[in-house]
């Protein structure tokens, strides 16, 4: 058990038969009336993200997770295959649970995260950029990097992502995780 006092960015508790990390919270004291903390969850089964309210000295249901490091192996129809870097064990895990899939490719490491007491899998988190291979584009053209205009261009694991017009098949480039959105040429 801990109260409002124990909030950090990160907190794993349970709340409304749910797991929720806190993304961001806020402590405040008004002039008038009981102190209160404005929060950020997540949810680590949906990934929605929702405020939330607790009066100030509320007792919480805090839950242990543990971050573990995987490498992505392959996937099959019963889901997708990960090996523990150091125990070398495998274990699979449905798509739903990987932040973004799309830019999985066999060899990357990832963490997923557990559920301590249960050993249960919750999230797969990719690193925030990886480097990826252009296999399809249209022709760029030299030097045409004054405009912020984009192409579709489709990736060496099937994604699509929006590129510069400069941007050939065959290039590698630096893709955000978080937003599927494209960075910067690799170098």
């Amino acid at each position: 058990m801990a109260t409002t006092a124990d909030f950090k960015n990160g907190l794993c508790m349970e709340h409304n038969h749910d797991l929720y990390t806190i993304v961001e919270f806020q402590h405040v004291k008004p002039g008038k009336g009981p102190a209160f903390v404005r929060t950020k969850l997540k949810s680590l089964t949906t990934g929605k993200v929702l405020d939330n309210t607790f009066t100030a000295g509320v007792k919480i249901n805090t839950v242990r997770i543990e971050r573990r490091p995987y490498q992505y192996l392959y996937n099959d129809d019963q889901g997708y295959h990960f090996m523990h870097n150091e125990t070398y064990e495998q274990i699979f895990i449905e798509e739903k649970l990987i932040d973004a899939a799309r830019f999985l490719k066999e060899g990357d490491n990832v963490e997923i995260v557990f559920h301590a007491e249960e050993e249960l899998p919750l999230t797969c988190e990719l690193p925030a950029y990886v480097v990826l291979e252009v296999t399809y584009t249209e022709p760029g053209l030299k030097g045409d990097t004054a405009t912020n205009t984009l192409k579709p261009a489709t990736l060496e694991t099937g994604a699509e992502v929006r590129v510069p017009l400069f941007i050939n098949t065959g290039d590698k480039i630096k893709v955000d995780t978080r937003n599927g959105a494209y960075s910067e040429r690799a170098k």
